[in-house]
């Protein structure tokens, strides 16, 4: 097990242009390796973010063509690689997955995660939007280990379910990776709040690799790629650019944590049980 992992987290202004976008995420992952990073983050839908009518000409099987150039990308540098998201090929005509695929430093497909929380929301005049038109819903909670650390995988909108991050945490995570393309609308007032409340109730380092900038149509994305420490600290953010931000983790931090605050070995689940699961 190692005590301390560096990671890089990646924030990138993907748009239409999936050959692009490519491209520049290969670029940004040598970019990290090369200063050092064990693991490497992409943000949520990192091959393609534009219009939904386009989504079948950039959707792909899993593996496919996307997933092979990051397992290449992996093997190259020999890295830990997040996939970000990318739309991921269902059954259904005309519905995808936003999917996150985890590497490992040999290329293999770790983990893989199809997000749960669809982001279907009305804030009227400022941002609308339906992801579920296109996109279906995950149905499982996805862990996978890294140097003898369980980490959890989740996307975006996933970050205002708590109890997702809380079922991560008693499956045993210690860092739970948060791709996103976070609107600048509501980035601007819950994106580090969110970020840092789900560390904080789990005891868990947080990263967050985020898109940034406008895309089509007519949207923009908050960015402020940033991970979280176990105490709730932001401990590495990105600039107000496309780049890398990389950190150390140190996981030895995260057992003093629990061990000074047990709040998670505090817990009594057999008094939950009264309480109703549903409205």
């Amino acid at each position: 097990m190692s005590e301390v992992l560096r990671v890089g987290l990646v924030q990138m202004n993907s748009r239409a242009d999936k050959a692009e976008n490519l491209a520049t995420a290969e670029r940004l992952i040598e970019e990290a390796a090369a200063r050092g990073a064990q693991v490497v983050a992409l943000p949520e839908y990192v091959s393609y973010l534009g219009p939904r009518e386009l989504h079948e000409a950039n959707a792909e099987p899993i593996p496919g063509p996307t997933t092979e150039r990051f397992a290449a990308a992996a093997r190259r540098h020999g890295i830990y690689l997040l996939g970000g998201s990318i739309l991921e090929r269902a059954d259904t005509p005309g519905k995808y997955y936003n999917t996150s695929v985890l590497f490992a430093p040999d290329g293999t497909i770790l983990a893989s995660y199809r997000k749960i929380h669809l982001f279907d929301i009305d804030l009227s005049g400022n941002v609308t939007a339906n992801e579920s038109a296109t996109i279906l819903p995950g149905e499982r909670v996805v862990t996978a280990e890294i140097e003898g650390h369980t980490v959890g995988l989740t996307i975006c909108y996933d970050l205002r379910f708590p109890e997702l991050y809380r079922l991560l945490a008693l499956e045993g995570a210690e860092l739970v990776f948060v791709p996103a393309a976070f609107t600048l609308y509501t980035g601007k007032d819950h994106w580090h709040v969110l970020l840092r409340a789900r560390a904080i109730e789990n005891q868990c380092f947080v990263a967050a690799p985020a898109q940034i900038g406008p895309h089509e149509p007519n949207a923009q994305c908050y960015g402020h790629a940033l991970v979280v420490d176990p105490w709730g600290t932001v401990v590495a953010e990105a600039a107000n650019r496309v780049g890398v931000v990389v950190t150390e983790l140190d996981f030895s931090y995260l057992r003093e944590i629990r061990r000074q605050l047990p709040s998670l070995a505090n817990r009594r689940p057999e008094a939950y049980r009264g309480f109703p699961v549903t409205a």
